[in-house]
C-alpha cells in the first residue's frame, strides 16, 4: 500500500495538483484517503491546487466558504481550483490557464460563458426594476411573460402554469408539496408515497436529496424521507441479465415497479420521478421502451409523472426537451439550470391542467395557495431566461446541437475499446466514461486506484474540465461549441487515456 502511495502521489504532482475525495461507506485510513489523486474516486467533484498557484498568496489554502459536495479538510489542507473569468465555452482560472469546459459549468451553461445578449438583459432589468416579488396577485412583467413563453415551448402534453423556483432542488421539493396538495384535495390523504430510481439524482435539498438515489447524499443526514421508495435504476449495461435485450431489460423494470407499487398499495402511492436521461448519476439514458412501459404502469394506478428536466431541457439531447425525445407525457415538469444558461439561478414546475384545476379549487376553499419563495419569479431572473430563450430559438440551437452533437459523440465513442472502459454512453450533448477492469461491469478498478480521478488529473493538465465520479467521467459542453473546439474535446481526451491506460499497467505490474 505504501509503495502505492508513493506511486499515487509522484503522479499527482507530475499533473501539477492534487486531487482528492473522499466516498461515503469508505473505511480507508486517513492517510490513504487523504493522498493526492487517489482519493477522487470516493466522492463526485474535485479539483485542488497542490501548491499556491502564484506567490501573492491567491491560492486560497483555508478560504471561509463551507464548500458544498467537498471534504471539509479540501478548503483546509489544499488550493482550491480558482475560476476567474469565462469566455465562450472556455474558462481561466486566476493564475490565467484556460480550460476547455466540457461539463458546461454544471451541466447549465448552455449558451457559454459570454453571452452579450443576456448580461445586458440583466442589466437593462436592474436599471429598470432589480426586484419585486410574486406574493398576493402582485407580480412582474418579465415572470409573466416567462411563464407565457413556457408554456408554449413545451408541446409534448399540454401545461397550464408555471410556477417560479431558484434552481432544481427547489423545484423538485415544490413538486411534492403540489402532489400533496392535490391529493389531499382530492380526499386522499394516503396517497402520499413518492417512487424515485437509483442513481438518480433530484437535487440536495431535503425533499430532493430524499428523491434522489444517491447514497452519498443520504448518509448522516437521516435521510430519504420514509416516504420515499427507489425502484431500478434502468441501465441495461450494468444490470441486464444474460442473452436479455433492452426491450426485455425495461419489461423486467416495469413488471418490477408494478410489483412495488402493488406490495406498498397503489392508494398510498402519489408520483414518480424520473430525469429523461440521468446526469449525475452517470449519464444513463433509457433503454429501448423503457418509458413507453413505464408510463403504462403509473397510468393503471391513477400515479402521477414528474419529469425532471433540469439537466435535458432546452436542446441538451437534440431535442427541446427530454420529454419530446422519449415520448414521455408528464403531469409535472421540473426545469432549471439551462432556462438561464445559468447566468442567474432560476428554476420553474409545469403544472399540467389535470393538477392546476385541482389546486385552483383547493386554494380558492382554503383562502390561498400557501407555498413560494421570496425570489420566485425574480425579474432579473425572468428577464434573462426570457433572453436565452429567444436566443435558442432565433440561433436555431437544436440545429447548432444536432449539428456537433455526431462528433462529440462518435469522436468519443471511438475509444470505446480501451481496455479499461467498461462503457461509453450517452445522446446529444451529454455523455459519460465508465472505467473497469476487463471491460466487465462486475470488474472494477480497486478504489484505490482512483482511475477515473487519474484520467480527470490529466485532463485538466492537458486543459480540459471533465466531472468526475467514482471511475465515471461525465461531459456535457455548450451549446455554443464549435467543431474544433469538439475536435480539441476529443483530442485531449484520447491524450488523457493514454496516460491512465499506461498508469494501470504501472499500478498492474506493482500489484502482481
Amino acid at each position: 500500500m505504501h509503495r502505492l502511495l508513493r506511486l499515487t502521489l509522484r503522479n499527482a504532482s507530475q499533473a501539477g495538483y492534487c486531487v482528492k475525495e473522499i466516498s461515503a461507506g469508505k473505511n480507508l485510513p486517513k492517510n490513504v484517503i487523504q493522498s493526492p489523486l487517489l482519493a477522487e474516486s470516493y466522492s463526485t467533484e474535485a479539483s485542488l491546487q497542490k501548491d499556491p498557484p502564484t506567490t501573492d498568496d491567491k491560492g486560497f489554502k483555508g478560504h471561509d466558504m463551507l464548500a458544498p459536495f467537498t471534504a471539509g479538510w479540501h478548503t483546509s489542507d489544499l488550493h482550491p481550483l480558482v475560476i476567474e473569468k469565462s469566455e465562450g465555452s472556455y474558462v481561466y482560472d486566476t493564475n490565467g490557464k484556460k480550460y476547455l469546459d466540457s461539463l458546461a459549468g454544471l451541466w447549465c451553461t448552455a449558451l457559454g460563458g459570454s453571452e452579450p445578449r443576456l448580461v445586458d438583459a440583466a442589466t437593462k432589468q436592474l436599471n429598470i426594476l432589480p426586484f419585486y416579488h410574486s406574493f398576493w396577485n402582485r407580480t412582474t412583467k418579465p415572470s409573466l411573460d416567462l411563464a407565457k413563453e413556457l408554456l408554449e415551448m413545451f408541446t409534448a402534453t399540454k401545461m397550464a402554469k408555471v410556477f417560479f423556483t431558484n434552481s432544481g432542488s427547489e423545484a423538485n421539493d415544490s413538486q411534492v408539496k403540489l402532489v400533496w396538495y392535490y391529493n389531499n384535495a382530492l380526499g386522499r390523504p394516503n396517497k402520499k408515497k413518492f417512487i424515485a430510481r437509483a442513481k438518480s439524482y433530484h437535487g440536495s435539498t431535503l425533499i430532493a436529496a430524499s428523491l434522489s438515489g444517491l447514497p452519498a447524499l443520504h448518509q448522516n443526514f437521516d435521510l430519504p424521507a420514509p416516504f420515499i421508495l427507489h425502484t431500478d435504476c434502468p441501465h441495461y449495461w450494468r444490470y441486464h441479465l444474460p442473452g436479455e435485450t433492452e426491450e426485455e431489460f425495461s419489461t423486467r423494470l416495469a413488471n418490477n415497479l408494478e410489483n412495488l407499487i402493488l406490495k406498498e398499495g397503489p392508494e398510498t402511492i402519489a408520483a414518480f420521478i424520473a430525469e429523461p436521461v440521468m446526469g449525475a448519476g452517470g449519464v444513463i439514458p433509457p433503454p429501448a421502451t423503457y418509458f413507453e412501459k413505464i408510463q403504462a404502469v403509473i397510468k393503471k394506478y391513477d400515479i402521477l409523472l414528474i419529469a425532471d428536466e433540469v439537466i435535458c431541457a432546452f436542446g441538451r439531447l437534440g431535442t427541446m426537451f427530454g420529454c419530446d425525445k422519449y415520448g414521455i407525457k408528464p403531469d409535472l415538469v421540473s426545469l432549471a439550470k439551462a432556462l438561464s444558461s445559468a447566468y442567474m439561478p432560476i428554476g420553474a414546475v409545469l403544472i399540467s391542467p389535470k393538477v392546476n384545476d385541482v389546486i385552483y379549487s383547493q386554494s380558492n376553499k382554503l383562502g390561498s395557495f400557501s407555498h413560494g419563495f421570496t425570489y420566485s419569479g425574480h425579474p432579473v431572473s425572468c428577464a434573462v431566461a426570457l433572453e436565452a430563450l429567444k436566443i435558442y430559438k432565433e440561433r436555431n440551437i437544436l440545429d447548432q446541437v444536432n449539428k456537433i452533437a455526431p462528433r462529440f459523440q462518435e469522436g468519443v465513442k471511438a475509444f470505446s475499446k480501451s481496455p479499461i472502459i467498461g462503457e461509453i454512453r450517452g445522446t446529444g450533448l451529454i455523455l459519460g466514461t465508465e472505467f473497469v477492469d476487463n471491460k466487465s461491469p462486475n470488474d472494477p478498478f480497486p478504489s484505490e486506484w482512483g482511475v477515473a480521478a487519474y484520467f480527470g488529473a490529466q485532463c485538466e493538465k492537458l486543459g480540459m474540465l471533465v466531472r468526475v465520479a467514482g471511475d465515471n467521467i461525465m461531459m456535457s459542453p455548450p451549446f455554443i461549441m464549435t467543431l474544433e473546439e469538439v475536435d480539441e474535446l476529443i483530442e485531449i481526451y484520447g491524450k488523457a487515456l493514454k496516460k491512465t491506460e499506461e498508469r494501470v499497467l504501472e499500478l498492474r505490474s506493482q500489484n502482481k
